[in-house]
């Protein structure tokens, strides 16, 4: 019998990986064993074989930890409500925004008790945030939808991100820390090892379902990506923030001892503000990232030894990224 090509290049192989992706979506494949499901999923999404021994670029080496780090303590780091007291105790409460509520069912929710404007989201979930600028023209009943409809979700199997399935299912109201005229904050995403930051991803000019992302180094110099609408021509770049070694300095104490964890945060007037952990970016899953640009994250992400990367081997390695980005 003749093999289809593993590249996925093989039209019978591509609508193969569609349907199965698109399966995926509806919890389809729950019970398939992590290493084959991965497989299918990142061939399904990538078009290219999952290599996981060893892991190369930064794609697989996410879908790797998924499958080997098994540190029990990334159920309160995915917990949004359990993650603030592990903030405390690492930095203290200054970073945490203000919590003004937290419930099992989105009908227990008492809006007439919150302020103007606040965001809503599952503590158990990504990307089911809701954000109210003002209350008087806020939809209600189509957030306590929404949010019911999350509720439900069992949002550790479709990525197979296994911390999330012990993670208690509830809503949290929390303190909107946008603008005065209601545009939403610089999202900055620090990418860390063991401790150290690696590099840094600026989520700029953000709508309510898109933004603009800018790669940095931990000296806010910028390098090449081809990042959804950047890429090496572009002449913008954001400014440093005010507050950037702080961010590092929080980042780092955050991460320590962490195998790899994105740590979010925001550069607000009133000093820098905690956003959440995130162990697995984007489940792993980026198509914006060329594969080139895959290759080089996966260099700074070192899984085999117990100390951070050294500066030498990052400064390389960024360096190349920069040359990169010039040219």
């Amino acid at each position: 019998m003749k093999l289809l090509p593993v590249d996925g290049t093989h039209s019978v192989t591509i609508i193969f990986n569609k349907i199965f992706v698109g399966l995926t979506h509806f919890g389809f494949f729950k019970r398939m064993d992590d290493e084959r499901y991965l497989k299918l999923l990142y061939r399904g999404v990538t078009g290219r074989p999952l290599h996981l021994n060893p892991p190369v670029r930064y794609s697989e080496k996410v879908q790797w930890l998924k499958l080997h780090d098994k540190n029990p303590m990334y159920p309160v780091l995915c917990d949004k409500v359990a993650v603030r007291e592990f903030v405390r105790e690492r930095a203290g409460a200054e970073p945490l925004v203000t919590l003004y509520g937290v419930w099992d069912d989105s009908k227990q929710i008492d809006f007439s008790a919150l302020p103007e404007r606040f965001v809503l989201k599952c503590a158990h979930d990504s990307g089911s945030a809701i954000i109210c600028k003002d209350k008087a023209s806020f939809d209600i009943q189509a957030a306590k939808q929404a949010l019911k409809k999350r509720l439900k979700k069992d949002y550790s199997i479709s990525g197979r991100e296994w911390p999330y399935h012990d993670v208690p299912r509830r809503v949290i109201a929390e303190e909107f820390i946008g603008r005065k005229d209601g545009s939403l904050p610089d999202d900055y995403k620090f990418y860390c090892v063991r401790g150290k930051i690696l590099w840094v991803c600026v989520c700029t000019n953000r709508r309510e379902k898109s933004a603009d992302y800018y790669m940095y180094d931990y000296q806010f110099r910028p390098f090449w990506t081809n990042v959804l609408n950047v890429d090496g021509t572009s002449r913008f770049s954001p400014s440093q923030p005010p507050h950037f070694l702080e961010m590092i300095e929080l980042s780092e104490r955050l991460s320590d001892g962490l195998q790899h964890v994105r740590v979010d945060l925001y550069d607000t007037p009133d000093g820098v503000r905690f956003g959440e952990m995130t162990l697995f970016d984007q489940s792993g899953f980026i198509p914006e990232y060329s594969d080139k640009f895959d290759r080089m994250l996966g260099g700074l992400l070192d899984l085999e030894i117990e100390q951070p990367v050294s500066e030498l081997a990052k400064i390389d390695i960024l360096d190349e990224l920069r040359r990169a980005y010039k040219n």
